[in-house]
């Protein structure tokens, strides 16, 4: 067998009758743009498009009470920024996250007559916290790295 001498490496030849010219594209842009597209954290929130986590809310609310009398209404999402780093996290033994606070709207209609609105409060209300893609497309989870196939 014929090895390098600088890397102790096999040398590969190749038998092929024409060229590998082929360039292999970054595999991970898919799925790095899908989670972007899934978040829509760098949009402001009235110019998210109707897809991902802002489909999921529009799809959820408004919610309304049994007796009709209250109805919550979904305003807008905020993905706050994660409290430590991808290797900080790793070191920690943490979660790479970031908060998910949404902002809804209580409508409260008069008892008499229910299409009068009686009162209106708006909120910015916790809803966990949503785990943040690395850049090498994998997440951090409890300080482990792990990969969705």
């Amino acid at each position: 067998m014929n090895y390098s001498f600088t890397e102790r490496k096999r040398i590969r030849k190749s038998f092929a009758k024409r060229p590998n010219n082929h360039q292999v594209p970054y595999l991970l842009t898919t799925q790095l743009e899908s989670y972007a597209k899934f978040l829509q954290a760098d949009k402001p929130a009235t110019a998210r498009a109707n897809e991902g986590l802002q489909s999921a809310f529009t799809s959820i609310f408004p919610i309304v009470s049994n007796n009709g009398y209250a109805r919550m209404e979904y305003v807008s999402y905020q993905l706050s920024p994660p409290p430590f780093d991808v290797k900080e996290c790793q070191q920690r033994g943490l979660t790479y996250h970031s908060a998910l606070r949404a902002k809804v709207r209580l409508i409260i209609n008069d008892r008499e007559a229910p299409q009068k609105v009686k009162e209106v409060k708006e909120q910015e209300v916790y809803m966990g916290e949503i785990p943040l893609m690395t850049d090498t497309g994998s997440f951090v989870i409890n300080g482990t790295e792990r990969v969705i196939v």
